[in-house]
């Protein structure tokens, strides 16, 4: 590149915050299109999540604090780079920035699995080959090979943005993409008891939104009212758009069978607790619906059934054991801990 040329160039941590805008901008409408073929509520997720300025936050300090090694890279080197970078900078976030310092917040980690960050940081790293271009002013970009890459992979992106919106519209219409399951009945049989089991677990969070006396719990609670009956609304179109029948009731065997489904008689305890004491009520009776809950999910995530229904079992699996671990104020490092154990296995 000749010395005039360089002249042209903008500072590296403009075209980086730039960049930084972009990225973070693509993950995120990534993130809410491609939400429901992943099994989850992009609108819960953002309970746990801060915000999206992280995507933005990381563009600055590869292309600016890394700037003297990496704003020199071709595109196609940033495109083999994306995976490790987004390997890096979400296991950063996953292991120790969220849930230690210095944000000390370990429902992040306990609550949603690092594969969901890694995603949505490999969206945003995988638009880093755009910096070519936007280093130049705008519409002063020579026609190098460099920037022609850039261009033709932002109208790359701008495709497969396009994609997924028409997929999620067609899913939002109760049309989702086939199921690719070799169990169906297997698959049928787990969503009439995870639905079934949901709804008393959303009446039983319900009491704790409304009746807990120590105000984390309360809010943790709403997060389970609001993460159910998002589970719940997945299942009820995947079934739909899976199943000819309509989803029948589970029977009062099936429920009596159910890992962790409540009695009547335990439903009133919680129903009936007196106020100092419901706290305590709800934890045990609500660490024990949880219990079989990950059982169920545990189950399904080992099953041969559709992809995308084992990858939710897995999440669910994954938040359930990280809000009983929540109920019972776990924080620091053995959150780090125990979130890493219940990301592998079923730990209860």
């Amino acid at each position: 590149m000749g010395e005039g040329a360089a002249k042209e160039l903008k500072s590296r941590w403009l075209a980086a915050a730039q960049l930084g805008l972009v990225s973070s901008t693509f993950s995120t409408l990534i993130g809410q299109l491609a939400a429901s073929q992943l099994g989850r509520d992009a609108a819960v997720d953002w309970m746990t999540v801060a915000a999206q300025w992280a995507d933005f936050s990381w563009a600055l300090v590869f292309f600016g604090l890394f700037g003297r090694w990496t704003s020199r890279l071709a595109p196609r080197t940033l495109f083999w780079l994306a995976i490790p970078w987004a390997v890096f900078t979400s296991a950063t976030e996953w292991f120790g920035l969220v849930p230690l310092f210095p944000f000390f917040q370990p429902i992040f980690t306990l609550q949603q699995p690092y594969w969901i960050g890694f995603l949505v940081h490999l969206s945003s790293a995988l638009i880093y080959p755009l910096f070519a271009w936007l280093r130049w002013p705008l519409r002063r970009a020579p026609p190098t090979s460099a920037v022609r890459f850039a261009k033709r992979w932002a109208a790359g992106a701008l495709l497969v943005l396009a994609t997924f919106g028409l997929v999620s519209v067609i899913d939002g219409l109760g049309w989702p993409l086939p199921t690719l399951s070799r169990d169906v009945a297997g698959d049928q049989r787990y969503i009439r008891h995870m639905v079934t089991h949901h709804e008393q677990g959303i009446e039983l969070a319900k009491l704790g939104k409304q009746r807990a006396q120590d105000p984390h719990l309360r809010a943790l609670a709403a997060l389970m009212v609001a993460s159910q009956q998002s589970e719940n609304r997945i299942f009820d179109r995947w079934w739909r758009g899976w199943s000819s029948e309509p989803m029948a009731l589970c029977s009062s065997e099936e429920r009596l069978a159910m890992p962790g489904y409540l009695t009547s008689a335990q439903m009133a305890d919680a129903r009936n607790a007196a106020d100092g004491e419901f706290d305590a009520v709800f934890i045990r009776l609500m660490s024990l619906h949880h219990a079989g809950a990950v059982q169920m999910a545990d189950n399904q995530w080992h099953s041969s059934g559709d992809p995308r229904l084992r990858l939710m079992a897995h999440a669910i699996r994954h938040e359930q054991q990280g809000e009983i671990a929540l109920m019972n104020n776990v924080t620091g490092i053995e959150a780090v801990r125990q979130a890493t154990r219940n990301m592998l296995a079923n730990n209860l």
